[in-house]
């Protein structure tokens, strides 16, 4: 996860435990859950918003490029009336 071991989460929670009682510990438990699921789904969307842009980006400067290397259309001029 976070490179926590096992041992590091159970002497985590045995303090918590000391610090916060049997009473609190249930309730602080789900508010660090629903804290973490929080961040979790932020990030995510972060994280999509990010790659949509670079994706839009990248069709952009292709776009861009692409308009680059086509020779420029030649409007057609109309030619003079010739005399007979």
């Amino acid at each position: 996860m976070f490179g926590i071991s096992f041992s590091e989460l159970l002497l985590i929670g045995f303090v918590a435990l000391l610090v916060l009682g049997p009473e609190r510990l249930p309730g602080a438990a789900r508010t660090a859950g629903l804290w973490i699921g929080r961040l979790k789904r932020s990030f995510s969307a972060i994280r999509t918003e990010v790659e949509r842009e670079l994706g839009a980006d990248d069709i952009r400067r292709q776009l861009h490029n692409e308009h680059l290397l086509q020779p420029p259309a030649s409007p057609e001029q109309p030619q003079p009336p010739r005399a007979p």
